[in-house]
């Protein structure tokens, strides 16, 4: 009789932990809302309680569930290391240049261009250059809404403009 008591309780043990560390494990591997890893560590938690029977033995199982994520994050990790798990992390898509796609910090093309204050410039605000609103800073003077404005400097993603006379 005490051997079904065991293995019952053993049974549901078994099953906590399981999917307790295949939780745990899909948290380390997919980057997310941290749920499966919430729900892991209860149930790793449940199955402490339900196991032991005195502050000792949970004190051996807490060390012993710790060792065994220890472990799982040290494979996770080495797996991470050697580009075997990289795949999903990693973005392989490439937005280059030549297939027209322009990076926010290369402004060059805006050198010359027209537009109007949509903001009051003091020195900093905001422009309409072809229906594209830029933030611009203005060359050291007041430029009030509606006025027309010429980028004349390009510092990075700084557009620097002036009042069109």
């Amino acid at each position: 009789m005490g051997t079904a008591l065991f293995s019952a309780f053993s049974i549901l043990t078994v099953i906590l932990l399981i999917v307790g560390f295949a939780l745990v494990i899909i948290e380390m591997i997919v980057p997310g809302f941290g749920l499966p890893g919430i729900i892991g560590a209860i149930c790793l938690i449940a199955a402490v309680f339900i196991t032991s029977t005195s502050f000792l033995e949970a004190l051996i199982m807490i060390l012993s569930i710790l060792a065994v994520l220890g472990i799982m994050l040290a494979v996770v990790l080495r797996s991470f290391t050697k580009g075997k798990l990289f795949n999903p992390l990693i973005l392989t898509e490439e937005q280059r240049k030549e297939k027209g796609y322009i990076s926010y910090s290369n402004l060059e093309y805006l050198l010359g261009k027209s537009g109007v204050a949509i903001t009051d410039l003091r020195p900093s605000g905001s422009a309409d250059f072809d229906g594209v609103k830029f933030d611009v800073v203005a060359d050291g003077e007041y430029i009030s809404k509606g006025t027309a404005v010429r980028i004349f400097k390009v510092q990075g993603s700084k557009l620097c403009v002036k009042r069109i006379k």
